[in-house]
């Protein structure tokens, strides 16, 4: 662009090297001389949460993207980014902080439920098509992390020994395939690859992404990741985010002056902040995108849910349920109620409203007698007070009031109400509790920050939750609980506060929750009811899943089994009712020791705020779940061919080299509980006929030979006949949705790249010999399969 090149021309040193440092927490100055406004940044990927985090802005929440790439979709994903390029224009926001790419190495990843699958071109086809989505509205996007960013523990110093062909055919083919399908922004990460920070790291932002792929974008870092002013700035850094300790500004202007950075790299990083700019509107002369925002945010969020709904097992097809035949069903499990939607870290949003399970089916089923029963509640922190027996709860803010319909508020950011963060230094919840039942209740404060709370007069808690010096990313990810039991008479109105203080200047980020128990059974109790309560009813729809403090951006998990009681739950309701459906809210892979005695297992990952209303679809047949598995779920922790994220003198070597996810599955003794690409749906499918075109293409022809309209995904593998390299025993190649009537035949393409004839030998090189091309359901369910020769 001619134009940005003589606006670098304009600019002095100092001013150049403001474009490329962070201004606040979420954006870069603007230069009003120039035509240049402020670009903005938002954390995303499941929705839009602009420069805070408030009650009073809501986001709309989509499912996780493991949901999203359960859907194997290029064009659901582009919906979904429509939309949430669409969110970030109406929250005046210029670039997404997203999509995540990094792959499944291993189950335990902390974050995965962010990330796509454990295969890179799943994962890379689904990121394009989303980036597709959300910079058709002229809002960037920066897909993250790059790279190695595959685990939690250590992630802000560990270093990353990732061998050269992993690092090319796995880890940076996503990164590879969004710079090609245009992608305008990638965020580098925390962690060092072989050896050298990635803020810093020349070698992969600067020679492969740059110059190799022809990548035109920005690259950002991770916040507070760039710590060597003249490594990041030699290094293919662009921006260093946020502007707390920030290497460069006056220390990058000293180093040119100095002849340590040369200023023809800091013009290139400008015109790369002024591209960026100009593509996204909020340069002058270059006018974002006319696109109308025409989508419908709870419809798109609902269609992705049950697209994302993997049916991973259906005896007797138990599903979908009869409503004609249903007069009693209960509903179990405390995330029946307190739907656990998205993940917890920077992917949290605040949306308008959550349908719960147990909401979505009541409201689906008005003439049958819907119960609840907690049974095993995995929480351990106490649910945010709410219900009837609560008054409303109004938070206080300075001169700021705003209600909420739960006793809980965080933000990370801009403050409700737009108040100046260095004038606050308080928050006040004010409430009523009148009890419905007589006996001991508890109360939990959890957040961070010194607390006080008073109930009917008295004060129960005075101090603070966290020990001095807590550093702040603990804080955000690690939240303590206090707990307080108080005696309470039924009908007795009581009242409640809670003060909050922190120092000046800290208010930027909050998190405050006032937790309530009422007086109930005890553990053995709680499943006793749920069991009592499952023997006379027509179905049980038992909800279990992963909390916050198991699945989290800042930790990685230290077992794949559900946490409470909740197998024991799951087991004792199964043998009390043979219409036992087990709905497993996670957003990565857990142990199902229980698979075999469900009748069916219905697996929704974190599904959004739609949750209940696409949930009750899917099991009453309105809707067929669609979803087919990005990540092999194991039978067994210990069969895994990679478990390990814990790094040994500050390093963690992939030894596995290319065999990750599937592909060490397929050379392992042992086998998945449900494999890569499993799902079961609503109808049956005979694949007829598969012919190759050349290489290129593979032409599948089936037909629905069931009773219900539905939708299949057919994968299309390659093996290798002979290899003379060490090859999985076969790996994705393409895939594609299909969509038929019953007893129609349907033909579908599917593009074969080159790519995937390829292995990196210090270059892409074609390994010539013959393949067997496989069209399947799954990986574990081939149908049809055909030979080629390739030179």
């Amino acid at each position: 662009m001619p134009e940005i090149d003589h606006l670098v021309q304009q600019l002095t040193l100092e001013e150049k090297v403001s474009l490329l440092t962070g201004q606040d927490f979420w954006s870069l100055p603007a230069i009003p001389r120039i035509g240049l406004r402020s670009l903005v940044m938002s954390d995303g990927p499941v929705g839009v949460r602009g420069t805070g985090y408030t009650p009073d802005d809501p986001s709309v929440a989509l499912p996780s993207p493991t949901a999203l790439a359960a859907g194997w979709d290029v064009a659901l994903a582009q919906r979904a980014g429509r939309l949430l390029g669409q969110e970030s224009r109406r929250k005046g926001v210029h670039v997404l902080l997203g999509p995540t790419v990094n792959l499944h190495r291993t189950p335990l990843g902390g974050r995965h439920f962010e990330c796509y699958s454990e295969d890179p071109l799943l994962t890379g086809e689904i990121a394009a098509g989303f980036v597709a989505g959300v910079q058709a509205h002229g809002v960037g996007t920066t897909v993250k992390h790059l790279v190695g960013n595959d685990f939690e523990t250590d992630r802000m110093t560990v270093d990353v020994r990732i061998p050269e062909r992993a690092l090319r055919e796995l880890y940076l083919a996503p990164f590879e395939r969004v710079a090609e399908a245009g992608g305008w922004g990638v965020m580098s990460a925390y962690n060092g690859v072989n050896g050298e920070p990635m803020a810093s790291n020349g070698r992969i932002q600067d020679e492969i992404l740059k110059r190799e792929w022809g990548f035109d974008g920005a690259v950002v870092s991770d916040w507070r990741a760039a710590r060597d002013t003249v490594a990041a700035a030699v290094g293919g850094l662009d921006i260093a985010m946020p502007a707390m300790d920030n290497p460069w500004g006056p220390k990058l202007v000293e180093a040119v002056r100095a002849g340590k950075v040369a200023e023809e790299l800091i013009d290139d990083k400008v015109r790369r902040v002024l591209r960026l700019a100009a593509r996204t509107g909020a340069l002058e002369g270059f006018p974002a995108p006319d696109v109308p925002l025409d989508e419908d945010g709870p419809a798109v969020a609902h269609e992705v849910a049950v697209r994302s709904f993997v049916l991973a097992r259906n005896e007797n097809d138990t599903l979908p349920l009869s409503i004609k035949s249903l007069k009693r069903v209960a509903v179990i499990g405390a995330l029946a109620t307190d739907a656990r939607v998205l993940g917890g870290g920077s992917a949290q949003v605040t949306p308008q409203h959550v349908i719960s399970p147990l909401d979505g089916i009541r409201r689906a089923l008005p003439g049958a007698d819907v119960a609840y029963a907690i049974g095993a509640d995995p929480r351990p922190f106490l649910p945010a007070a709410q219900g009837p027996d609560w008054a409303p709860f109004r938070f206080r803010i300075s001169d700021h009031e705003f209600g909420v319909e739960t006793a809980t508020v965080r933000w990370i950011g801009d403050l409700p109400g737009g108040l100046d963060v260095a004038h606050v230094t308080s928050l006040e919840l004010r409430t009523e509790l009148t009890p419905e039942a007589a006996g001991e209740h508890v109360l939990a404060i959890s957040g961070f920050g010194a607390f006080e709370l008073i109930v009917g007069g008295e004060v129960l808690y005075q101090g603070a939750l966290h020990p001095p010096g807590t550093g702040r990313a603990d804080l955000l990810l690690h939240p303590r609980e206090q707990r307080f039991s108080v005696t309470l008479p039924v009908g007795v109105p009581v009242p409640v506060v809670l003060r909050q203080t922190f120092e000046p200047g800290m208010a930027h980020s909050v998190s405050t929750t006032l937790g309530h128990r009422a007086p109930g059974p005890d553990e053995e109790g709680l499943i006793a009811e749920a069991v009592e309560l499952a023997a006379r009813s027509d179905v049980a729809v038992v909800v279990v899943g992963t909390t916050e403090q198991v699945e989290s951006e800042g930790f990685d998990r230290a077992s794949l089994a559900l946490p409470g009681r909740q197998d024991e739950l799951v087991r004792r309701v199964a043998a009390a009712n043979p219409r036992t459906v087990v709905v497993v809210n996670a957003g990565s892979p857990v142990l199902l020791p229980w698979s075999d005695e469900a009748a069916a297992v219905l697996l929704t990952w974190f599904p959004g705020q739609e949750a209940g209303a696409a949930l009750a679809d899917v099991l009453l047949g309105v809707a067929e779940p669609g979803g087919r598995l990005p990540t092999t779920w194991p039978r067994r922790e210990s069969d895994c061919p990679v478990l390990e994220v814990r790094p040994s003198g500050g390093t963690l070597g992939y030894d596995e080299d290319i065999f990750i996810g599937y592909r060490g599955w397929l050379r392992s003794a042992a086998t998945p509980l449900f494999a890569f690409g499993h799902g079961l749906g609503y109808t049956t499918w005979a694949y007829a006929e598969l012919a190759v075109t050349g290489s290129d293409e593979a032409v599948v022809t089936l037909t629905n030979t069931g009773e219900r309209t539905g939708r299949e995904v057919v994968q299309v593998y390659l093996s290798g006949d002979g290899d003379r390299v060490p090859r999985p025993e076969r790996w994705l190649a393409g895939f594609a949705n299909v969509q038929a009537a019953p007893g129609e035949t349907v033909t579908v393409r599917v593009p074969l790249p080159k790519r995937a004839f390829q292995v990196w030998d210090g270059g892409w090189r074609t390994i010539p010999g013959s393949y067997t091309v496989i069209a399947a359901h799954a990986l574990d369910d081939p149908r049809l399969t055909a030979k080629i020769t390739v030179d």
